[in-house]
């Protein structure tokens, strides 16, 4: 359960039980070492054009909005091996296609009903024999791979304008970063064809949980959006929560039980490294979160009973608060520019969501419907904010507008908490946990439309998730 969820019942007064875990699962040095190579392998990759024949414009689109949405059928040919490419030419073009058919806007033809056979990259297109079998996208790739380097290439087409759609890309990194030059590829063909962002190519730091229900162990973990890459990033000998990205996806906050009570760590990715963000004698710190600069963190501080919200800088120093109320006041999260701050708190009653500036003051409420609601995230774009919602028994991961209007619930379930928002600000993924004694955390992702919820595989249970930037 995450220190930031709002909608059970919580006590006013007293202090928050330590907690410990006998530690079974160490960070081995394989573990760390496994780590580092994972989230610094964004530096390995390089990005170019292919200077091709001027493409015409095509028409090729996808409008995400609309009420229905019939998945566009696509075909991807097996990359072309131009040279040492092995199983990288069919693999890459195998998670390419994962990529696109697991947003639910687009279907894949397989490769058995294919018609043409792609032997070259720069050969003329069938354009007839992919009309044949109603592709309306068709995707074309090789890969060469030399020592050290693997270079992969695409081309996008429409099939029914017979036109490129697009440039094609180039894309060179170490054989170790291959699945990320997949993204890359998948996120420049969505985005061509949707108009919106990417985000295929991004990490997600979460929870990872072993154990029975009533002593969970829990550590950090980083996996690709996808499930793949798993690296774990701490043991478990403490409880840790709520672990949240820099903006710049080089540091995660998180929160740990190491000391006997809640306190807010920060970990830098290249090394690992781990330190506390500043201590305050006497309190617990909790539900952390990086202002858009990343120069600062937003956080609850719990003194004498009294929870409320404050500010320090990212190096530990300027402690400032920003809420003064007798109520509960908790996980915070900054609009994208940096001058408000959304935030949960019972001060009418019930867990609600309220907006007030960056620097503290009045509070404006802006949830209004029935139940309770609590960890609000500001969407990327800055159009919507996601939240947990609780209402006749059932929890909710919903959007609305900023100003609470539009509200859209995405899920029910006996309990899904704790959104996060995936970099262009489409999907949300969240946890949900079962029912019972046995019941399990897992994380899920669902449109903000509401389509295509399913789950994300994970090597266990899993909770509270936090989606990492766009990867350089």
């Amino acid at each position: 359960m995450s220190a930031e969820f709002p909608c059970r019942p919580r006590a006013r007064k007293g202090r928050l039980v330590a907690k410990s875990r006998t530690d079974s699962n160490p960070v081995t040095h394989e573990d760390r070492m496994t780590a580092i190579k994972s989230l610094t392998a964004a530096l390995m990759i390089g990005v170019s054009g292919l200077f091709l024949a001027a493409p015409a414009m095509a028409e090729l689109n996808i409008t995400i909005d609309s009420p229905v949405i019939e998945p566009m059928p696509f075909a991807i040919p097996s990359f072309v091996d131009e040279g040492g490419a092995g199983e990288y030419a069919s693999n890459i073009a195998r998670v390419v296609a994962a990529d696109l058919a697991g947003t639910g806007l687009f279907r894949e033809i397989p490769a058995e009903a294919h018609i043409s056979r792609v032997t070259a990259f720069d050969a003329p297109i069938a354009y007839n024999d992919w009309q044949a079998i109603n592709a309306q996208a068709l995707i074309v790739g090789a890969v060469q791979a030399s020592g050290d380097r693997i270079v992969v290439k695409f081309r996008l087409f429409d099939v029914f304008t017979g036109q490129a759609l697009g440039e094609g890309l180039q894309f060179a990194g170490t054989p170790d970063s291959w699945r990320r030059m997949a993204h890359k590829v998948a996120d420049a063909v969505y985005s061509r064809i949707t108009g919106e962002g990417p985000y295929f190519d991004s990490r997600v730091v979460y929870v990872s949980e072993s154990g029975p229900k009533n002593q969970r162990q829990k550590r950090l973990a980083v996996m690709d959006y996808d499930g793949a890459n798993v690296a774990y990033l701490t043991d478990s000998s403490s409880i840790v929560l709520a672990p949240r990205f820099s903006p710049s996806g080089d540091k995660i906050l998180f929160t740990s039980y190491a000391s006997g009570f809640p306190q807010i760590y920060i970990m830098d990715v290249g090394s690992l490294s781990v330190r506390s963000l500043g201590e305050v004698p006497g309190t617990m710190t909790f539900a952390p979160r990086f202002s858009p600069d990343g120069g600062t963190v937003v956080f609850s501080l719990e003194q004498g009973g009294n929870t409320d919200i404050y500010a320090m800088d990212v190096g530990g120093g300027g402690l400032r608060q920003l809420t003064n109320a007798p109520s509960i006041e908790t996980a915070p999260s900054f609009s994208p520019d940096g001058s408000q701050i959304v935030f949960e708190s019972d001060r009418s009653g019930s867990q609600q969501l309220y907006i007030m500036s960056a620097g503290g003051g009045e509070a404006v409420r802006v949830s209004g419907g029935k139940g309770r609601y609590g960890t609000p995230v500001w969407s990327p774009r800055g159009d919507m904010i996601a939240f947990t919602k609780q209402n006749e028994g059932r929890f909710h991961i919903g959007v609305m507008r900023t100003d609470g209007s539009e509200e859209r619930l995405l899920t029910a379930s006996f309990l899904d908490e704790g959104p996060t928002w995936a970099p262009n600000g489409r999907v949300v993924m969240f946890t949900r946990e079962s029912a019972g004694a046995g019941g399990q955390a897992q994380l899920f992702s669902v449109d903000i439309s509401g389509r295509n919820l399913k789950p994300v595989p994970t090597d266990g249970p899993a909770s509270d998730p936090a989606w990492s930037p766009l990867l350089p």
